[in-house]
């Protein structure tokens, strides 16, 4: 299929959604929230591969929100305009819903996403990797909570995430001023994983990590992803608890011999895929 804001590799297990407007620094137009959570279920739901790599192109990842895409026309009919008003705030949170979950989408699938950032990841940018579950960059990249220069409150992701990530009073630091923070500071706070010199550099290493992730079990991994996004949000005992209820329905006894077999014999494990997610019964 083809989308206006993204290409999609499929190879050896691992897909590569490509954020692909370089001339317009891969901004966020109303087809991007559309089209990104399409692709992310379209892989998951059906099985298509074990790991996912976000990467971009040109020299920003992305220069977040197209605002100028989402301007309303102006309305001259009284009866229509004094309409739009009293409607404005219900749609404004309806619209935003409908974003945050565009990311939401990336935090929920069942694999785990790896976004490989080169130059800026602004404003949308940073919800957009907050959302994932690894971060890479090159030397050049630089994240910026944008909203605060512009005059608003980003609202689509990053306040509930990067808070998760680095210390708080660094993500209120970079939130009150919307300052630029380079990727070695942002690797020393811990929301880089890795730097690397250049984009070649970083995507030759993501794609290494995304194929050694993906030469595991993919039920394991899936329940990596799903015990880690759980213990984030509840208290230990809690997880504790969800941990051990999981893995008393969803440990796979032949796919920890497979893997032992494997390794002690030096060869990829033969492991079984995830099965598609059924839309429908019967």
């Amino acid at each position: 299929m083809t989308y206006s804001c993204f290409d999609v590799q499929l190879d050896k297990q691992i897909a590569h959604i490509i954020l692909n407007r370089p001339e317009k620094r891969n901004s966020m137009i109303p087809a991007f929230w559309n089209e990104l959570p399409e692709i992310v279920r379209d892989i998951d739901e059906n099985a298509k591969a074990r790991v996912i790599v976000l990467s971009s192109t040109g020299p920003h990842f992305t220069s977040g929100l197209d605002v100028s895409s989402f301007v309303q026309p102006e309305i001259t009919d009284p009866a229509e305009k004094r309409a739009a008003e009293i409607r404005a705030g219900a749609e404004f949170y309806g619209a935003v819903k409908n974003m945050q979950q565009t990311f939401t989408a990336l935090q929920d699938c069942r694999l785990p996403v790896l976004a490989a950032v080169q130059g800026g990841c602004i404003g949308g940018g940073v919800d957009l990797i907050t959302a994932c579950d690894m971060r890479y960059a090159t030397e050049d990249a630089f994240i910026t909570i944008f909203e605060t220069n512009i005059g608003m409150t980003a609202d689509v992701g990053t306040f509930p995430r990067i808070t998760k990530l680095i210390a708080d009073g660094l993500a209120r630091e970079l939130a009150y001023t919307g300052r630029r923070m380079p990727a070695d500071e942002a690797k020393s706070a811990g929301l880089f994983n890795a730097v690397y010199q250049d984009q070649d550099a970083l995507l030759k290493a993501v794609m290494e990590m995304a194929a050694e992730i993906a030469r595991k079990a993919p039920l394991a991994i899936m329940g990596c992803k799903r015990m880690m996004n759980y213990s984030r949000d509840h208290s230990i005992e809690d997880s504790l608890d969800y941990i051990a209820i999981w893995n008393a329905s969803m440990l796979q006894r032949d796919e920890i011999f497979e893997a032992m077999k494997a390794n002690a014999e030096k060869r990829p494990g033969e492991f079984v895929d995830l099965p598609p997610i059924r839309k429908n019964i019967g």
